[in-house]
């Protein structure tokens, strides 16, 4: 018979992988894998692994292809993924700036959150003069190699900002992946009040983005892409001012629900 201590470390670990395995699915939603992938990423026995793929499949959370051997993210991640955005209290606040600066500027606009090491990214605002062929919301990145990370990580220090970073792995040439340079750059960053970050995880885009300053330290913040070929000093000073100027007017408007509010409590 199985002592109930260790029943419930069986539990809790079996809670983990399932969770480990969404995510690693959930950061690969084009690119379905199969079976021995998963099992060696994750370093999950073949069988176990299978065996939780099923029921997971069985409950929408995975889907599978029609032979059975590929495997991605399913339907109810989108669900609980949506029921998130739709219960945050500050999007509301915010994506009408959002609004505003994509109306102004005609640029592509995003919030992003800090959880972890990485972006995620939870609304955007498309430019009309391009567009791309998937939504970026919910989507991750890790936050040294973004424009959006850049200016909540300055906002951190010491074990603080340690725990917001992994190892630094190149996403594209141009990403920094030297600890000393990233702290260096951060430390310009809180100086001057924005981000930058010069094709480092997409190459040929640009981005700024500034903090929300609505809690401390930030969470949140907004950013502009903008492809580096249309890119001109004047218009570069255009895009940050008024990122600024808007992440001013969002703190305002947002700190007071902020300020009695337990949302970013850790």
């Amino acid at each position: 018979m199985v002592d109930e201590p260790d029943l419930a470390v069986r539990k809790v670990k079996s809670a983990v992988r399932t969770v480990e395995l969404l995510e690693y699915l959930a950061a690969r939603p084009d690119r379905p894998v199969r079976l021995r992938e998963i099992s060696d990423a994750l370093d999950m026995p073949r069988s176990s692994a299978h065996a939780l793929l099923r029921t997971l499949v069985a409950q929408g959370w995975v889907r599978s292809d029609a032979s059975g051997t590929l495997y991605g993210i399913g339907i109810r991640a989108l669900l609980v993924g949506t029921s998130y955005l739709d219960s945050d209290p500050y999007l509301p606040l915010i994506t009408p700036f959002l609004d505003d600066l994509r109306d102004q500027l005609d640029e592509t606009f995003h919030l992003g959150r800090l959880d972890g090491t990485d972006i995620v990214y939870l609304a955007t605002r498309e430019s009309k003069q391009y567009t791309r062929t998937a939504s970026r919301v919910g989507r991750r990145l890790p936050a040294y190699a973004t424009a959006l990370g850049k200016a909540l990580l300055a906002k951190r220090f010491g074990a603080d900002r340690d725990a917001h970073l992994p190892a630094l792995k190149p996403l594209t040439a141009n990403t920094i992946v030297d600890r000393d340079v990233l702290d260096d750059v951060l430390d310009d960053v809180r100086v001057r009040g924005y981000a930058t970050d010069n094709e480092e995880n997409t190459e040929g885009l640009r981005c700024f983005a500034a903090a929300l300053r609505y809690c401390q330290p930030a969470q949140d913040a907004i950013s502009a892409s903008v492809p580096v070929d249309r890119l001109t000093p004047s218009r570069e000073r255009e895009i940050v001012e008024a990122l600024r100027a808007m992440g001013d007017k969002v703190s305002r408007v947002v700190r007071p629900l902020a300020n009695g509010d337990k949302w970013f409590a850790s």
